[in-house]
């Protein structure tokens, strides 16, 4: 217990130190924005926001856009080198439209944003804000049902029951009759319309859309086009492999044609889609739209493996085939990692923030080239997991603010409060080895060193030891990006394996020291460094 104690007081000195003078009242020491910097693509760190539980602007309990809006000097403050701020450059809303539940996946009204949340005044406002302070803004988006209160779906109900095939909404969903056989795979709930059954996959309260009715297609593509003429930047797509569940593609197809027809008037529209499968998988849709990177994510995946004293050579060697598939793929296929989100566990439930784990995933992710996603609360060890009552809404529990934000708990929520983080942003933002300050300067080392997002992509392995890295070249400038995610001391010698020369530490970020003398680089215990 001793021995374990000291570690920690250990290891805290040294996130003081390398965390201390970081965090003071108006930069960030030690982070060199590089030439390219100022570069803006796709290639951002996005954040995502459950709007219900973010920020309370009204006292009613419930998160809005309002609160959004407050807080943006939290999120970004519109200056990348002032270190004032937690730096994202892109947000991702979970839907807004108007809807009975909390989550908002069961849309009544596409044109509205829900009440709850405020008005699409309030949406143009924090669009124009977003793009005052160069942040890109998506919406989520889902099309692949709609709530069976939506007007869509009533008047579809309305066509059956008074038999007129002639009505343009009679096949607007999908829907089979008496004698038909329900296709492997798929739910078909009941409608108290004769035998009529239409295909509900995620709850008998989600009907799904026909994509093969050509009225189907065309209205959700003036959605889309709404937001678009309002402001937005693009959308993330929920559940984009379930418009044709088991042919994947038919999917394709559909968001092939569907991305290309915004893009016609919107060609920098950002779009990534929600296809939780394996990478064979996602690979088939990847020409289309990007895809989260399910498979290393969560408790299982290789990120929290790693970050967990594993040996890195495995991670970069797993980046290294993914990049080299995606660029096969097409210029427009994008990684996107995250490690958790609001359909999964919480990553400080199962990477805690005193073992270091939950700083090193971090790392491995933000450091990596793409569009990395970053879950609301994630930055001060936010927690929450299903549990044995199996509600997702404990998954998306109250961000804790600790300065008298009103927002509370979704319905549903029975999370043990006792399993919470004690800490708040309040008691975190002052205090420089927090969880907090440790995000915020490496999304600063991310965007000074723009390499390492967009840069073309070679693995580095280190034989016999843990640490690993890679090289990261966009317009004649190489970084590397080198983890030593164990607890003890590695030295590697980088002539062994790069061909380069790095003369130059950029940036190190962890919970000891980095040194380079010559070509050999040491790295203490649970430590990345970036090179020059």
């Amino acid at each position: 217990m001793m021995k374990m104690l000291k570690r920690f007081v250990c290891a805290l000195l040294c996130v003081m130190l390398l965390l201390g003078a970081a965090y003071a009242e108006t930069a960030v020491e030690g982070v060199t924005f590089h030439e390219g910097w100022e570069v803006y693509d796709a290639n951002i760190v996005f954040y995502e926001i459950f709007v219900g539980s973010f920020s309370d602007s009204d006292g009613d309990g419930i998160g809005d856009l309002r609160g959004i809006i407050n807080r943006m000097d939290y999120l970004n403050d519109g200056d990348p080198q002032s270190g004032l701020s937690l730096g994202v450059e892109g947000l991702w809303l979970t839907p807004i439209f108007r809807s009975p539940s909390y989550h908002k996946y069961d849309v009544t009204d596409y044109y509205t944003v829900d009440p709850q949340f405020g008005t699409k005044e309030d949406l143009q406002e924090l669009a124009e804000l977003c793009h005052e302070r160069g942040v890109k803004l998506i919406l989520d988006l889902p099309i692949n049902h709609t709530g069976n209160q939506c007007r869509w779906y009533k008047n579809f109900t309305n066509a059956h029951l008074m038999k007129n095939p002639d009505n343009a909404y009679y096949d607007f969903y999908t829907w089979i009759g008496a004698g038909d056989s329900i296709p492997a795979g798929r739910h078909f709930m009941r409608t108290g319309i004769g035998d009529m059954l239409v295909e509900a996959n995620f709850a008998d309260t989600m009907p799904e859309l026909n994509f093969d009715n050509e009225f189907v297609r065309e209205t959700v593509l003036d959605v889309a086009l709404t937001y678009l003429r309002l402001g937005v930047d693009g959308f993330r797509f929920d559940a984009a492999k379930y418009i044709y569940l088991n042919d994947n593609a038919a999917s394709v197809d559909f968001w092939t044609w569907y991305l290309g027809a915004l893009r016609e008037e919107f060609p920098d529209m950002i779009a990534v889609a929600e296809v939780w499968d394996s990478d064979r998988i996602t690979d088939q849709y990847a020409a289309a739209v990007s895809c989260f990177n399910f498979t290393t994510s969560q408790a299982s995946g290789l990120i929290a493996e790693t970050a967990k004293a594993g040996d890195v050579n495995r991670w970069t060697a797993y980046l290294q085939n993914r990049m080299d598939a995606l660029t096969a793929i097409g210029p427009d296929a994008r990684n996107v990692p995250f490690i958790a989100n609001h359909d999964t566990d919480r990553a400080a439930g199962y990477l805690t923030v005193a073992s270091g784990q939950m700083q090193m995933a971090a790392n491995l992710y933000i450091l990596s080239p793409g569009a990395p996603f970053i879950y609301y609360g994630e930055e001060i060890g936010l927690r929450g997991s299903r549990g044995g009552s199996n509600t997702d809404a404990n998954r998306r529990l109250a961000m804790l603010w600790g300065d008298g934000d009103t927002v509370s708990d979704p319905i549903g929520t029975d999370y043990d409060p006792t399993r919470q983080t004690p800490y708040s942003v309040a008691d975190l933002k002052d205090t420089p080895s927090s969880l907090y300050n440790y995000y915020k300067k490496l999304l600063m080392i991310r965007r000074a060193n723009p390499e390492i997002a967009r840069g073309e992509f070679t693995a580095l392995t280190f034989a016999g030891v843990k640490v690993g890295g890679f090289v990261s070249t966009w317009n004649g400038s190489s970084v590397a990006v080198i983890h030593n995610t164990t607890q003890r001391t590695i030295s590697v010698d980088l002539a062994d394996v790069t061909g380069l020369s790095f003369t130059e530490i950029s940036a190190f970020v962890g919970f000891g020291t980095v040194t380079l003398e010559g070509t050999v680089l040491t790295l203490e215990g649970q430590t990345s460094a970036v090179l020059r």
